[in-house]
């Protein structure tokens, strides 16, 4: 029989998955390391474990004992888990930033979960690693793992998520992409990686709002960089020890509407139904990948799940009130007749074509509908699918005009309709849509056309 005996057992050797669509403009091979397979859904739940253990060989956690620890949410995760194998106590301490979905799932899993303000400095006593911090000298036998200075946070990445990495790129890997946070996963898997080669490049995520970017490039710690920002997980607004500047090559920083629009994006395109700090990594590394060759491969960390943000980034009303759908409601059908080539001509059938006439038209032109015209006017529509069961049915009808089996016209939208709107209208039953662009112009939307208006 094959089973594990218990649910921590099953943490780490998460997938490579090859990005498609999303990076099909780029030259090098970018894979993407989903962490959300771990059973906690995110990277955290490695360092979950190995903060814990390495306290309990340390005698710092006791049987019976409370974890304490300040989160954004995922590594509470991770530390839960482990809380309710080994049977210890948990109270957590995070942001007001943070989604309900993570609050919600940490109690679900039996922690306390302590809310306290975002907008205050890191050392005000409301900052909710100084609230962990005071909680841990109040309640007896307790242990607070401080993910942010523990090295066991980098040690396990050094000594698990990096080998992993070399092992499935077969130590083809040049470029190492990851957000910074804790710094624990960028820098410990960035060690692993150097020393197996140290010609790979490690390229770190930062958001506006953050000081790493600045600090990596000039010394200075500038506070004037600090402002609040709605990415979570990653930027600080001081320097954690496990953040290893020296191991990290270059910075990127990443707004919120990229990371978002993105993080939406990597759902739609690509299936990977992840986090905000998903979406910074791969809009920062798709930019600085633009600089790559063929020869290139490139693993960006995709931390989290999808699952602890359904009430903000993919819901549509709180993505406009912020102002983070405006780039895709913008594109309309307009925009999808401008971004057609150069050599594009409108094709549509007169209604006293033969089908053996209108076959051939689509056969050259390679297309698979068409509007049927009279004087000028839209009079009806013509699919292959229509024209080959005629054919079937009636090989001699091949001479018959394509008016005795056209269907209605295609609907007309206007040259304004957004996007949004003519996915909707796409049907079985209307595979294009008819765009009118003055008084004697019209042309097609095809479902061709509405894939290459939301990938390009």
């Amino acid at each position: 029989m094959k089973y594990y005996n218990n649910i921590l057992e099953t943490i780490g050797n998460t997938p490579l998955i090859k990005l498609n669509t999303i990076a099909s403009h780029l030259k090098p091979l970018i894979l993407v390391k989903v962490e959300y397979f771990n059973p906690g859904n995110s990277v955290k739940d490695r360092i979950g474990l190995k903060m814990i253990e390495d306290a309990e060989k340390a005698g710092l956690l006791k049987p019976g004992g409370t974890i304490i620890e300040g989160t954004s949410g995922n590594t509470g995760m991770g530390l839960a888990l482990v809380a309710a194998i080994k049977g210890y106590r948990c109270i957590f301490t995070t942001n007001d930033k943070q989604s309900k979905e993570k609050i919600d799932i940490l109690r679900a899993l039996g922690a306390e979960v302590i809310v306290c303000p975002t907008a205050v400095p890191h050392d005000d006593p409301q900052n909710y690693h100084n609230v962990a911090l005071r909680l841990n000298q109040e309640i007896p036998n307790s242990y607070f793992p401080n993910q942010y200075e523990n090295p066991s946070n980098f040690k396990a990445h050094y000594e698990v998520t990096g080998p992993e990495i070399w092992e499935q790129t077969d130590g083809k890997i040049t470029h190492y992409v990851a957000g910074i946070g804790t710094g624990g996963t960028i820098s410990g898997v960035a060690k692993y990686l150097k020393e197996k080669n140290p010609n790979i490049k490690v390229i770190g995520i930062d958001t506006y709002g953050s000081v790493f970017k600045k600090y990596k490039e000039t010394g200075i710690f500038d506070e004037n960089e600090i402002y609040p920002y709605r990415i979570e997980g990653i930027g600080q607004d001081n320097l954690p020890g496990n953040v290893h500047f020296d191991l990290i090559d270059e910075i990127e920083k990443v707004t919120d509407k990229e990371a978002f629009l993105m993080t939406r994006k990597l759902a739609r395109l690509e299936g990977l139904f992840v986090g905000g700090s998903c979406g910074a990594a791969v809009a920062g590394a798709l930019r600085y990948a633009e600089k790559l060759s063929s020869d290139d491969v490139m693993v960006i960390i995709l931390p989290d799940h999808g699952s602890r943000y359904i009430a903000k980034i993919y819901n549509d009303t709180w993505m406009k009130e912020n102002g983070y759908l405006e780039e895709e409601t913008q594109l309309t059908a307009l925009d999808l007749v401008k971004r057609k080539s150069k050599d594009y001509q409108f094709i549509a059938a007169n209604k006293t074509d033969t089908l053996a006439q209108v076959a051939r038209i689509m056969q050259e032109k390679n297309i698979s509908q068409m509007p049927v015209m009279e004087n000028g006017e839209v009079v009806g529509s013509i699919t292959e699918s229509r024209l080959l069961n005629k054919l079937i049915d009636d090989p001699s009808a091949k001479g018959q005009p394509v008016e005795s089996i056209m269907g209605y016209p295609f609907p007309f939208v206007m040259p304004y309709t957004t996007v949004d709107a003519m996915t909707k209208m796409i049907t079985k039953d209307n595979p294009a849509l008819l765009v009118k662009l003055d008084d004697s112009t019209i042309d097609i939307i095809t479902k061709y056309d509405l894939i290459a208006g939301l990938t390009n």
